[in-house]
C-alpha cells in the first residue's frame, strides 16, 4: 500500500504514526565526526616571518639526526613526548633538558593512545574508547614529563592528532591547549628526506609544522633539518608554541 494514495486512509496514517518511533529507534546512530584541530601563529606586525616547528616523539628511539641538526642550527622546537618514549630514551631526555633554551617538552600522552571514543583503530593504533581513558592518557603523559624535572606541560597533542569532539572538550577542560598544526612535514615520518625538506621549506608566515623525531631508521629525519635550514636562509624565525598569539580552530578529519 502506498503512503501517498487515497486508499491509505486514516487507519494507515495511525499505523504509520505508531510504527515511526520503532523505526527510528532501530536505525543505526550516526557516528560522531572526528576532529583534527588546526593551529597557526598569530600576526607579528613589523617582525620577521615566523614558523613553529613541532616534533612528535611517539615511541621507539630518538632520532638524533633531527635533534642534533637543530642544535647545530640553533633552531628551537616544541617536542611532544609520550611517557613510553621518555622512559626508553633517558640520555636524550637529559640532552633535551640541558638545551631547554631550544626545546620545550609537551604532552603526547602516557601510551600514545588516540583521544577517540568508541572502538576500533586509527592508523593501526587502538583508540582510547572512553572519556576516563582519555583523561588517564593526558594525566599520565603530564606526570611523565614532570618526573623528568621539566616544567608542567600546558599543551597536549593526542596520538594521530585526531579527536572525538567530547574528548577534545574534556582535554581542554583539564586545562590543556590542544596542539593542532597547519603543515604536515613528514606524514608520520613516511616521506623521503627531499620531500620533507621541500614541505617544511615551503611553510608560510604563521605556519605550525608537525614532524617526528622518533624514527631514526627512516629517511625522513634529515629532511626536517634541511627544511628548517632553508627557512632560516629565507629570513624566517623559528619559534616554540609559547612564543606569542595563536589562531586555533577545529576542522572535521578526513579519517
Amino acid at each position: 500500500m502506498c503512503l501517498g494514495c487515497p486508499e491509505f486512509g486514516r487507519r494507515g496514517a495511525v499505523l504509520a504514526a505508531a510504527l515511526l518511533p520503532v523505526a527510528l529507534a532501530a536505525a543505526p546512530a550516526r557516528a560522531e565526526a572526528h576532529l583534527m584541530p588546526r593551529l597557526r601563529l598569530g600576526p607579528n606586525p613589523g617582525g620577521p616571518p615566523r614558523v613553529a616547528l613541532t616534533l612528535d616523539a611517539c615511541s621507539g628511539h630518538a632520532d638524533l639526526r633531527v635533534l642534533g641538526g637543530l642544535i647545530r642550527l640553533g633552531v628551537p622546537a616544541t617536542i611532544f613526548v609520550t611517557g613510553i618514549w621518555l622512559r626508553a630514551n633517558p640520555d636524550t631526555v637529559a640532552l633535551l633538558r640541558e638545551r631547554s633554551d631550544l626545546f620545550t617538552l609537551q604532552n603526547h600522552g602516557a601510551r600514545h593512545v588516540p583521544a577517540v571514543l568508541g572502538g576500533g583503530r586509527l592508523y593501526g593504533v587502538p583508540v582510547a574508547g572512553t572519556i576516563e581513558a582519555v583523561r588517564a592518557e593526558v594525566e599520565g603523559g603530564a606526570a611523565a614529563i614532570i618526573a623528568t624535572g621539566a616544567p608542567p606541560p600546558g599543551w597536549f597533542r593526542g596520538a594521530t592528532a585526531i579527536y572525538s569532539p567530547a574528548a577534545l572538550a574534556a582535554i581542554r577542560a583539564m586545562g590543556f591547549r590542544v596542539a593542532g598544526f597547519s603543515v604536515n612535514g613528514d606524514e608520520g615520518a613516511s616521506l623521503p628526506a627531499a620531500s620533507v625538506a621541500a614541505r617544511i621549506a615551503a611553510a608560510r608566515d604563521g605556519d605550525v609544522v608537525i614532524a617526528h623525531t622518533n624514527r631514526p631508521s627512516r629517511p625522513s629525519g634529515p629532511g626536517v633539518v634541511e627544511g628548517a635550514a632553508r627557512l632560516v636562509d629565507r629570513g624566517f624565525r623559528l619559534v616554540t608554541l609559547d612564543a606569542g598569539a595563536l589562531e586555533e580552530s577545529d576542522a572535521p578529519s578526513r579519517v
